[in-house]
């Protein structure tokens, strides 16, 4: 099946607040669980840019679960940050080691010259030109950072689309069923990512599936 690109951008509020309201424990919590186990030995202290932060949940669990980081998240939806924002201001205990920033991939200029781990959730497919995610992680980060990236991976048709999207999103809104299916659509194989990274130069980078709908980029930058 050829992909079908959905947009970048999710500037809708309401379909900001589906996204932010669906019940993501799963994959988040694997997200925070599978770069532990990548990156044992990832810095404990140091400065962490989450790409494509939406409204900050994966953010806002890494800086949890890594309590000598500061976590900067960049989103260029204004409706997303506007979430991502409210939550942080409920929580006295992250706001003084989380950031938001409203950005556009390729990120220029990035909030810090150099960040000390990269990390992004569910951005990949989202891009028109899947290089400006790649370059991003080239300029930002810091020689030998862990890079950490977890996306959909694209089913073979249309069919096993919607099997799918009915299994784990039938019980959610209809925008948020209709932007899975879609966004299931708009994924990459693991065969087209892996021809990103070797373009991009970070064929040393695994790639890899965790579920039956996720794949997982992971790597250090060159030193």
């Amino acid at each position: 099946m050829q992909r079908i690109p959905e947009p970048e951008l999710m500037t809708d509020p309401q379909q900001a607040r589906a996204y932010a309201a669906a019940d993501f424990e799963q994959p988040h919590a694997m997200f925070v669980r599978l770069f532990q186990d990548a990156f044992p030995d990832a810095p404990a202290h140091g400065c962490v840019l989450d790409l494509g932060c939406g409204p900050g949940d994966i953010t806002f669990r890494f800086a949890r679960a890594h309590p000598g980081c500061s976590v900067h998240g960049i989103d260029g939806s204004e409706a997303m940050l506007c979430l991502a924002e409210q939550a942080l201001a409920s929580d006295q205990l992250l706001r003084g080691r989380v950031r938001f920033f409203k950005k556009i991939l390729p990120v220029a200029p990035p909030p810090l010259k150099r960040y000390d781990i990269i990390i992004s959730n569910s951005l990949l497919h989202h891009l028109a030109e899947p290089r400006v995610l790649w370059k991003s992680v080239s300029d930002c980060a810091a020689p030998g950072a862990p890079v950490f990236v977890m996306d959909l991976k694209r089913p073979e048709s249309r069919q096993a689309a919607r099997r799918t999207a009915e299994l784990y999103a039938a019980c959610g809104p209809e925008v948020l069923r209709r932007d899975f299916y879609n966004s299931l659509l708009a994924a990459f194989t693991i065969d087209e990512i892996r021809e990103q990274l070797a373009d991009a130069g970070l064929a040393g980078f695994t790639v890899r599936e965790v579920s039956d709908r996720h794949v997982l980029i992971s790597g250090r930058m060159a030193r």
